[in-house]
């Protein structure tokens, strides 16, 4: 109940901040492949059933800490404050994972898997000075709609592996 708990309420915390960072498609695919990309592990590395959203909400952390690292110049010290605290949460949970009945293959399959899609597939915010109005603003300069197709790979990787480990 407690694990069920703490995985509710780090999906209330990084769950928005993630979607407004990368649109609701990029949320649910990042989500959706984390916790695959999870079960994926758990299934190749321990006997145990991989129950839970773990893996999800660890690669959703994981995405957040890789945007942070990349646009860390641009978020100034607001942004490395937030990775740090990122970093801490991350190391923390790690930790929480070698507890009894914890699936620490889980987590680590989710995060790993956060960490790749958000830095291959994730946003690349860069800046750009409006010709007209001479005003800032971010533009993604790795949009969906030119790095979707990693999802689509990612995901047919994880089924690939899912599959070869039944046969094996």
């Amino acid at each position: 109940p407690a694990h069920i708990f703490f995985n509710m309420y780090a999906l209330f915390q990084v769950g928005p901040q993630v979607e407004r960072m990368t649109g609701r498609l990029r949320f649910f695919l990042l989500y959706m492949l984390s916790g695959i990309a999870g079960v994926v592990l758990s299934y190749w590395m321990s006997p145990a059933p991989s129950v839970g959203a773990s893996g999800a909400i660890f690669g959703l952390i994981g995405a957040l800490a890789v945007f942070l690292y990349r646009h860390r110049k641009m978020l100034g010290r607001v942004g490395r404050n937030l990775l740090t605290n990122v970093a801490m949460v991350i190391l923390l949970n790690l930790l929480i994972s070698f507890m009894p009945n914890i699936d620490l293959w889980g987590h680590f399959g989710g995060l790993a898997a956060g960490c790749a899609l958000m830095y291959l597939a994730g946003p690349h915010m860069v800046p750009e000075r409006d010709a007209y109005t001479g005003m800032i603003a971010v533009r993604d300069a790795q949009p969906l709609r030119r790095r979707g197709w990693m999802y689509l790979l990612a995901g047919l990787l994880l089924a690939i592996l899912a599959l070869l480990r039944a046969v094996v």
